[in-house]
């Protein structure tokens, strides 16, 4: 009975290790505003796209070069402006690539290319913070929830900080560059290791009962 009871535990201690966050990186590449208004942004119109951001880390893999890609692009500014900040509306995207032997060896594919290893969405609202406005540069952050697949094909949440940075007179060209994003990934719970848990846990109980009867 003493077996079971262990093995019981063990299977429902597995998803709550299982359920620990991918924490990945990028840094570098550059982002375009769309700011019809000066540098000001238009609500309803204004949005901010990534180019060239470089993954530098997943989880505790870090192989001191670009590692992938990070791309995103918001939905259009929903309140505030683009140079004071405000939030952005939900939805656009949010892809996360991989390249060389590490992520070959994550997905179990040849990823000469670019594996995508997450590609999701923004959940409104996204906050656009102005972190630093006296002087140059100036110094924004945009946070966010998230939600979509990773390459296995499993549905997960997270969250994304990016900080970005304007140099004199960029702003109203509708120009900025990644300074450092941090994202976090929920990993999804493999709930069938919960079930055995359960069933392993009343087994248990039912040889407990039979021994005391006896």
């Amino acid at each position: 009975m003493r077996r079971v009871v262990v093995l019981a535990l063990l299977a429902l201690a597995l998803p709550i290790a299982a359920s620990a966050d991918i924490i990945l990186t990028n840094q570098y590449g550059n982002i375009a505003m769309t700011a019809p208004n000066g540098g000001l942004g238009t609500i309803g119109v204004s949005t901010l796209t990534s180019m060239g951001s470089q993954l530098r880390s997943w989880g505790s893999t870090i192989t001191g070069t670009s590692m992938g890609s990070v791309s995103f692009s918001t939905g259009t500014l929903a309140t505030g402006t683009l140079s004071g900040g405000g939030t952005f509306a939900g939805g656009g995207s949010f892809i996360v690539k991989g390249v060389g032997a590490w992520a070959n060896a994550l997905t179990g594919m040849k990823c000469g290319a670019g594996c995508t290893l997450f590609s999701g969405s923004f959940v409104g609202p996204i906050i656009w913070t102005l972190t630093s406005g006296s002087g140059h540069p100036l110094t924004f952050s945009l946070s966010g929830a998230i939600q979509g697949t990773l390459w296995d094909g499993r549905m997960t949440t997270g969250s994304t900080t990016q900080n970005f940075y304007t140099a004199k007179g960029q702003l109203a060209q509708g120009v900025g560059h990644i300074h450092m994003g941090t994202t976090s990934l929920a990993v999804p719970e493999p709930g069938t290791l919960g079930l055995l848990g359960t069933g392993l846990v009343g087994i248990a109980g039912m040889f407990r009962r039979k021994l005391i009867g006896a």
